[in-house]
């Protein structure tokens, strides 16, 4: 009987230990961002609820979620390139890992991020912006370091030659029509809106400031990875197996369902462009083994380097591991 009562206790014990590895991601715009969507098709998540468990987390912005790293109320960061330099310096993170890919601005064939101005408004060139109000969605995004970029490479303080409002993304539209703003940064969806367009026009675009883009990236801190590195591998082997589901054609019309319930607008404006190569009238580029870009994301933050956004550039292949993500591709079939 004691045996017996043993072999219970070991495996209640073991169970116990073997609790599903609470695994949140961050996200800032509904189905741009994979965590907003990645799992809304069942099946697509064969470990969940097994080895680990998933919870999608909306932020305002990638700076906010360098906190919440910090504090342990995090386990993936959706983080804009932007971000990661100041996360490993400023915040202290050297402990910091680009594990996945989210997706590339300025990939031939794909769309690249617009900053818009009004199509009868004053602003005809970049230098016309001195004096003006820009909006952002939060300082320290990618999108604020592109604008504040362009100012640079125009002669511009981007600190005092123009005023900053930080609105979230949803609201850039009024923001501009209203003309509190005179510049507004564009992304998918918000960029496709038909009165958006109607009534402005294009002033520049991310892929002329900065060329390809390791837009957004995946992020992990190296501690909770190795602690739990096999239902990372099990996470991301369901990630990617769901990102090539998306990205598949023949499922596009589903795609467009999910995306609609999700965001809660109409299928419609969806149809025409997610997740369909088109230039500017279509998606960003998404790697089908999630694998991002590090060639380019070091030339992202050399030049943030060289504007003098960030203190110094950092090594980005140590602050990367695509051994999970990799191992994790190599089991979908």
């Amino acid at each position: 009987m004691r045996f017996v009562l043993a072999i219970v206790f070991s495996l209640v014990a073991g169970g116990a230990i073997a609790q599903p590895v609470k695994i949140r991601v961050a996200y800032v715009v509904p189905v741009a961002n994979w965590a907003s969507l990645l799992f809304e098709k069942e099946g697509l998540a064969r470990h969940e609820g097994k080895s680990y468990t998933f919870e999608a987390v909306h932020f305002q912005g990638t700076p906010q979620m360098i906190t919440a790293l910090a504090n342990n109320e995090l386990e993936i960061a959706d983080l804009a390139f932007a971000s990661l330099a100041i996360a490993v310096q400023n915040a202290g993170m050297n402990d910091l890992r680009v594990i996945a890919d989210e997706f590339q601005d300025g990939v031939e064939g794909y769309y690249t991020d617009e900053y818009f101005v009004l199509k009868d408004g004053p602003i005809q060139s970049v230098k016309d912006l001195k004096g003006k109000v820009v909006a952002t969605n939060v300082a320290g995004s990618a999108v604020d370091i592109i604008m504040r970029a362009m100012l640079r490479k125009n002669g511009m303080d981007d600190r005092k030659d123009v005023s900053t409002i930080e609105t979230a993304f949803p609201n850039m539209k009024p923001t501009l029509l209203s003309k509190k703003a005179d510049a507004i940064p564009g992304v998918i969806p918000f960029s496709f809106d038909p009165e958006l367009r109607a009534a402005t026009r294009v002033l520049f675009t991310q892929k002329e400031v900065v060329g390809r883009t390791q837009m957004i990236l995946w992020a992990a801190r190296s501690g909770f990875l190795q602690k739990n590195r096999a239902a990372m591998v099990d996470f991301m082997e369901d990630a990617v197996r769901a990102a090539r589901w998306y990205l598949d054609p023949a499922n596009h019309a589903e795609a467009v369902e999910i995306a609609a319930r999700v965001s809660k607008r109409p299928a419609a404006s969806f149809d025409k462009w997610l997740f369909v190569k088109a230039g500017q009238q279509g998606d960003y580029y998404r790697d089908s083994d999630m694998k991002p870009d590090l060639r380019a994301l070091q030339a992202n933050i050399d030049l943030q380097h060289k504007l003098g956004l960030v203190k110094d550039t950092i090594d980005v292949r140590k602050h990367s591991d695509l051994t999970i993500v990799q191992q994790g591709a190599t089991r979908v079939k």
